[in-house]
């Protein structure tokens, strides 16, 4: 019986054109970074390595402690110098970024249904961003992050989607069996595959990421308003 959704944000709760959120997220960090001498494509190459060892992490350290020692390499500055600077871009210049977004109505109406039915919820957002800009996309969303009992992010996360282990260790945190829960993503590979550790799924198909041809078929799959459809027929959880 399912007792928990877990939720990704980019493209699922949260739609967006994935180019648009990269060209004015990379846009506007590479110009807060100008204003102090620094080439934009630097700190860009320096994000996106950064983001690597993130999604190689192995599991001995947090997200955030991955990123850094690589980002800082490529980087040269003082750590709380690039530190403040990232809390100040995202919470002034990343509201920016809300123009390649989509926000809608229908998730607000999924999460508060099924809050109301007695299911836990996780966002299982891939964690390769800090609390703060995912808690600001979320507010985009129009979502409460009160009606989530985990929020994934750098800070309190050691492994990245695809990894399996990512899905595990959310398993492990909520004390939660595979069968238990059914998350719900855009990504016909990041998001789906937690169907291998037994976790039933719904492949999100308006702002689908399908990078790998992957026969979406074999999964319950549909648009937002077919996923309201769906939960509107789950049974309260004793």
């Amino acid at each position: 019986m399912i007792r928990a959704v877990f939720f990704d944000l980019d493209g699922t709760l949260l739609p967006l054109r994935e180019k648009e959120f990269l060209q004015y997220y990379f846009g506007n960090l590479g110009k807060k970074f100008s204003g102090f001498g620094y080439h934009p494509d630097q700190i860009i190459k320096a994000v996106w390595a950064g983001t690597k060892a993130m999604r190689e992490n192995d599991g001995s350290k947090t997200n955030e402690e991955a990123f850094w020692p690589v980002f800082e390499q490529l980087v040269d500055g003082d750590h709380a110098f690039f530190e403040s600077t990232f809390l100040d871009f995202y919470t002034v210049d990343f509201d920016q970024v809300i123009h390649s977004t989509m926000p809608s109505k229908i998730p607000a109406k999924i999460i508060s249904h099924l809050k109301k039915m007695g299911y836990r919820l996780v966002l299982a957002t891939n964690p390769l961003f800090p609390r703060i800009a995912t808690l600001k996309r979320m507010g985009w969303a129009g979502l409460n992050p009160d009606d989530f009992e985990i929020i994934t992010t750098y800070e309190s996360h050691c492994y990245s989607k695809p990894n399996p282990d990512y899905y595990q260790s959310l398993l492990q945190k909520t004390n939660l069996l595979a069968e238990e829960v059914l998350m719900v993503g855009n990504d016909a590979f990041e998001d789906m595959i937690s169907g291998s550790l037994g976790f039933d799924t719904f492949l999100l198909t308006d702002c689908l990421n399908n990078e790998f041809s992957i026969d979406t078929l074999q999964y319950k799959h549909g648009s937002m308003e077919d996923l309201y459809e769906y939960i509107l027929h789950f049974k309260e959880v004793k």
